[in-house]
C-alpha cells in the first residue's frame, strides 16, 4: 500500500475571482456585466421557490411539479381570457361598422 506525503509545493493553481474575468474580450466583459443583475435575481428567484418547496411536507421535486403545473394552467386561463377580450372587441367593433 503506498501512502502520498502532501508535498506544499505541489498545489492546485486556480485563478483568482478577477482573474478569469480579465481575459475575457472586452465585448464578452461588457455583456456579462449587463446580464449579471439579471443572472443574480433568477438565482435568487430560485432559491426562494425552492425554499417554498421545502416548506411542503411533499418531496420537492413533487412540489415544484405541482407548482409548475398551477403555473401553466394560471397561464392558460390568462390566455384563455384575453382571447375572450379580444373577440368582444372585435364584436363590438363590426357592431360599429355596421351601425355607421
Amino acid at each position: 500500500m503506498s501512502h502520498l506525503v502532501p508535498n506544499p509545493s505541489v498545489r492546485p493553481v486556480t485563478p483568482a475571482e478577477g482573474e478569469l474575468f480579465k481575459k475575457f474580450n472586452p465585448e464578452l466583459q461588457k455583456r456579462n456585466l449587463e446580464l449579471r443583475d439579471k443572472r443574480q435575481q433568477d438565482y435568487q428567484e430560485f432559491l426562494d421557490q425552492l425554499k417554498e418547496y421545502s416548506k411542503s411536507d411533499k418531496p420537492i421535486w413533487v412540489a415544484a411539479a405541482e407548482a409548475q403545473a398551477k403555473a401553466r394552467e394560471e397561464l392558460t386561463k390568462k390566455k384563455e381570457e384575453e382571447q375572450s377580450i379580444r373577440q368582444k372587441i372585435k364584436e363590438e367593433l363590426r357592431a360599429e361598422v355596421q351601425k355607421g
